[in-house]
């Protein structure tokens, strides 16, 4: 059967309750762990790009401020 996670948790086991709920306790805790996982590296990418998006903004201002003082320094006014 190809289906994945959710293939192997609906088919019926012939193993005990207590089995069944020990590997379907693990099974939830390895998929919130990957979650987990997931979301640190969504995390770090919205950080990095966050700083990249600083960057932009502080050279745009860079450049508007030497536009602006350029003309003071060479006396064209």
């Amino acid at each position: 059967m190809t289906g994945g996670a959710g293939a192997m948790v609906s088919r019926p086991s012939n193993a005990p309750p207590a089995l069944r709920l020990e590997a379907q306790e693990r099974f939830f805790e390895l998929q919130n762990e990957a979650l987990a996982q997931r979301l640190d590296k969504i995390e770090t990418s919205l950080e990095r790009f966050e700083r990249r998006l600083w960057l932009a903004v502080y050279g745009v201002a860079g450049a508007l401020l030497a536009e602006a003082v350029w003309p003071l320094l060479t006396g064209n006014l």
